[in-house]
């Protein structure tokens, strides 16, 4: 295959830092979108083998990410770098591991996931690897895509340490309203239809439990950002914190909205001082307000977010 000039576009992100925000999916196939999709400003990109490739091109689509995932690991500033990989169950995970992993991504997406026993099964494909090719253990991660079927839902509570690996839980509603058989998963309003609604709760409780990443699921019209922005805040209202997007236009907004304001950073920051200033105190009071533990805690959160 002769060599691809990911480079040539201008980079965006830092490879250092495990803040995520936006986590932009791109075909892996299509050697002018990934280029593109390293200015588009996204904290991670999820270089795809599964739903946005067709099944002849797989072949060709992991040398092609696997080329991309190697020349954008050079870059000095970068955004990180994720592989979804095919499920399971259609037996072509090991091709796609043998093809990527050797270039290093920061991480894998796994989809149609049923649970712990899946993430487990995942990293112990990835171990390997990355012992055949001088890797550190661990290093390569994992972000688990939850609810894509009816059994998968009732898998959440399994992901508590089920692998140190485990960087976040997404969820998505397509493949559920086509597992479940349903006519569409949103409202007239376009709110998200009650077993959506589940799956994105559960999705958010799961990922807490487990201690890693509620990853809120794409907005498939991206032409809405209206909508799109109003979906982000709902869903950093709720906890999550992230949002997958499809196409690049979605990125400013879903960074925007995730990022937290001056104003929310000098008020987390004096919850702080005033928590530091009176050791052991289970209550402190600020501005008129009394503040408890679960205050100091949402505080440090939002710090380490920013």
């Amino acid at each position: 295959m002769p060599p691809h000039r990911f480079h040539a576009a201008a980079p965006a992100g830092d490879d250092g830092g495990l803040i995520m925000r936006s986590l932009l999916f791109v075909p892996g196939d299509d050697v002018n979108k990934l280029a593109k999709a390293l200015a588009s400003g996204a904290d991670a990109l999820i270089v795809d083998l599964e739903d946005s490739v067709a099944e002849a091109r797989k072949p060709a689509a992991r040398a092609t990410a696997a080329a991309f995932v190697a020349e954008a690991r050079r870059l000095a500033i970068r955004p990180r770098l994720y592989v979804r990989v095919n499920p399971f169950a259609g037996g072509l995970t090991a091709a796609d591991l043998d093809a990527v992993v050797p270039a290093a991504p920061d991480g894998v997406v796994l989809p149609k996931c049923l649970g712990g026993a899946d993430v487990q099964r995942l990293g112990a494909n990835l171990a390997v690897r990355e012992a055949e090719h001088g890797l550190a253990d661990g290093s390569t991660r994992i972000i688990a895509i939850a609810t894509e079927s009816a059994r998968a839902l009732f898998g959440f509570a399994s992901y508590r340490g089920a692998s140190g690996r485990l960087e976040g839980l997404a969820w998505g509603g397509e493949d559920l309203s086509a597992d479940l058989g349903a006519e569409t998963n949103r409202l007239p309003d376009g709110a998200y239809a009650a077993p959506y609604a589940l799956a994105r709760t559960l999705t958010l409780v799961g990922a807490v439990a487990a201690e890693t990443r509620p990853i809120d699921a794409v907005a498939t019209n991206f032409r809405d950002l209206d909508g799109l922005r109003a979906e982000a805040l709902a869903a950093r209202r709720d906890g999550f914190v992230a949002k997958m997007a499809i196409h690049p236009a979605q990125v400013a907004v879903i960074n925007d909205v995730f990022s937290p304001s001056p104003e929310a950073i000098a008020r987390a920051r004096a919850i702080v001082a005033a928590f530091d200033a009176a050791p052991g105190a289970g209550v402190v009071a600020l501005d008129g307000e009394m503040l408890d533990l679960p205050h100091l805690k949402q505080a440090k959160r939002l710090l380490d977010s920013a």
